[in-house]
């Protein structure tokens, strides 16, 4: 399922906290996040999973705690810092325009030649981009349009890997899709893990989280409610981190599978 995670993680929060006057999303997350890995991000609806992501992405300014990438202290002022370091977002709404072909999706805005489109280049890195994903898009020609809900995924994601990035948050990447179309989405994911990326992947489908997520974490109320094993944690555990139902269950799972880590890199 995992590669071997790197010792040092791609992305490290300590303590970060986002208030909005005096409603608090976030108060003191931390969060680990390495190379190879896929780490889930549940809650419910408010738990904070979007404002975390938004900070991430450079949308918001924490207002408190530290952020390191590369394992370095960052500051991340806006989403063009956020993309200079190496974070790149899919957010839910993909961002795609339907009467424009794959090809000019993945470089809108970001052509080879200043002064003109330079067709032949783009198509070929087009395709290399969707072989590396090994995705199933009949030509870089075709109307967005008329493609499925996975293959318009697969465009918005292969378009994030143009800046080259170290970290990929998708935002619930499986939604309103159908069985198979959401079988070619996680297969596509766990491409990026094997591709030596981190990847940060919301989702409220349990099942879609066990299949391919290395670690979940859970956010409840705008703080870290467990960060679980997702190959040794049930999805009725995984719930009652997200609900609250069973907080004491939560912290003893929680303080296993962080003991065990520590193991692990002593």
């Amino acid at each position: 399922m995992a590669q071997e995670t790197s010792e040092a993680p791609v992305l490290s929060l300590r303590g970060v906290s986002k208030r909005f006057g005096a409603v608090a999303a976030l108060t003191d997350i931390d969060l680990d996040v390495h190379a190879g890995e896929i780490v889930a991000l549940v809650g419910d609806n408010g738990a904070g999973k979007s404002t975390l992501v938004k900070v991430l992405a450079g949308a918001h300014a924490p207002t408190a705690g530290e952020i390191f990438f590369d394992g370095e202290k960052v500051t991340i002022d806006g989403p063009s810092r956020a993309i200079e370091l190496g974070i790149a977002t899919v957010f839910q709404d993909l961002a795609l325009c339907d009467n424009m072909s794959v090809v000019e999706n993945l470089f809108l805005g970001r052509e080879l030649s200043p002064w003109a489109v330079d067709d032949v280049s783009m198509e070929v890195e087009a395709w290399g981009l969707l072989r590396q994903l090994s995705a199933k898009i009949p030509s870089v020609r075709i109307p967005i349009a008329a493609l499925s809900g996975g293959q318009r995924q697969t465009v918005a994601i292969a378009r994030s890997l143009l800046g080259k990035p170290k970290l990929i948050m998708l935002d619930e990447p499986t939604a309103a899709l159908g069985v198979a179309q959401t079988a070619e989405v996680l297969n596509l994911v766990e491409r990026l893990r094997e591709n030596g990326l981190a990847v940060i992947m919301i989702s409220h489908n349990m099942a879609d989280v066990q299949a391919v997520a290395d670690r979940v974490a859970v956010l409840r109320l705008g703080r870290n409610n467990g960060i679980f094993d997702a190959r040794t944690t049930s999805g009725d555990e995984l719930v009652a981190a997200i609900t609250g139902a069973s907080d004491n269950v939560v912290t003893q799972r929680a303080t296993r599978v962080s003991s065990r880590n520590e193991g692990e890199q002593s």
